[in-house]
């Protein structure tokens, strides 16, 4: 066995520093620069803990054996997280995006999920409508398949606020009612009404670097109103209509191919919520068939890793919350948004909260700035990144 030995180290100003022989424990009061490189440049076979710098979505990641996790630090620009109101705080910022109230809608609003408040107005999407699907990178969000068949993909920064950008890359196929879920370099979105029917289309697009959507696979079943949520490996697909499917499916988001099938939610349901942590998935609420069936409160959830039915997690304070929109931290689900699927349908504007690594029941956190349904929600610091 050869002896190691490195000399003529300097500083950043130019001081020399010791030579290095043998084992050596390297400490420092000032820094280091960990290994760095695109998403495509990962090691092939990492050991357990190795930390690099991801230089595609401007975070350290470290290698858990099985995955690269991101780790999160704080978001730039979002306020005093000392400040207790939701547009003040920092942290992961969900934004909901269209809607009907009555009448199709083009705002978006945000909060700051550690913090508890009424959401403030981030900026307009690039048109008024509504079912859009969401999700979202640290950094970008994405808006995409809207009533009656849109095909757009709209962008917003969630650093900042202001009206979301047309990016120019378009959905296989323009359609209403899909929904989508993403790790920290890809957007998946699946499902929909493309009317008569509902379809099983799966498309992904790179978040960073947009283009139209490509093929990715198919859902096991056609359906609309499906929810999704994800971690940095695995998408889970929840419920839907054809209507009030009970079917969980997962797929590998980092490759291409068919949905698998996962196992059940409790009981068939589709215009729910879905939120995550890189461990477990979570499903609210939804609705059981067409209308006048009634609002289901249950919160269930699953191990995303594993494959298996939900488990009970304990119920939403309210039963208004068909067709709400959902986002989440690594540590906090929001649920905003909704209507109680019954004649006159009143929109209502109020957002709930969950703890995703306990069970119980939700809480209030605050309320949106318009009463809507049809709506969903993205963010950046939920499970999947």
């Amino acid at each position: 066995m050869s002896e190691f030995k490195a000399s003529s180290f300097s500083d950043e100003f130019g001081s020399s520093g010791p030579d290095i022989v043998g084992l050596t424990t390297f400490t420092s009061p000032y820094y280091f620069v960990p290994p760095s490189g695109s998403t495509t440049e990962r090691p092939s076979s990492p050991p357990p803990g190795m930390l690099r710098f991801n230089t595609d979505i401007g975070r350290l990641e470290v290698w858990r054996n099985d995955h690269w996790a991101t780790i999160l630090g704080e978001s730039p620009n979002l306020g005093n997280h000392l400040v207790t109101n939701s547009a003040g705080g920092t942290g992961t910022r969900a934004v909901w995006g269209g809607g009907y109230s009555p009448g199709s809608v083009n705002i978006m609003d945000y909060v700051s999920v550690p913090t508890l408040g009424n959401a403030q107005d981030f900026g307009n999407l690039g048109v008024a409508s509504y079912s859009f699907s969401a999700c979202g990178s640290a950094t970008r969000g994405l808006f995409s398949g809207y009533a009656p068949t849109g095909a757009n993909i709209y962008v917003i920064t969630f650093a900042s606020t202001g009206d979301a950008i047309d990016s120019g890359a378009d959905l296989s196929a323009g359609r209403a009612y899909s929904n989508a879920l993403s790790n920290s370099t890809r957007g998946v979105i699946f499902g929909g009404s493309i009317s008569p029917s509902n379809t099983n289309i799966i498309d992904y697009v790179t978040i960073a670097s947009l283009s139209n959507a490509q093929d990715f696979g198919d859902l096991v079943a056609a359906r609309s109103q499906v929810k999704g949520c994800a971690s940095p490996v695995r998408g889970l697909m929840m419920g839907g209509q054809q209507p009030g499917l009970t079917n969980i499916e997962y797929i590998t988001i980092s490759t291409t191919g068919n949905a698998q099938d996962y196992g059940d939610l409790s009981s068939g349901r589709g215009q729910g919520g879905c939120v995550s942590s890189a461990t477990r998935g979570v499903h609210m609420g939804g609705t059981p068939a067409a209308a006048p069936a009634a609002i289901l409160n249950t919160i269930e959830f699953v191990t995303i890793a594993t494959t298996g039915n939900t488990q009970d997690f304990g119920d939403l304070s309210r039963t208004n919350s068909r067709d709400g929109g959902a986002a989440c931290s690594s540590t906090r689900g929001v649920f905003g948004g909704g209507d109680p699927n019954a004649s006159p349908y009143p929109k209502t504007n109020s957002i709930d909260f969950i703890t995703i690594a306990t069970t119980g029941n939700s809480s209030d956190f605050g309320d949106l700035t318009d009463a809507r349904n049809h709506v969903n929600a993205c963010s950046n610091g939920h499970g999947g990144l």
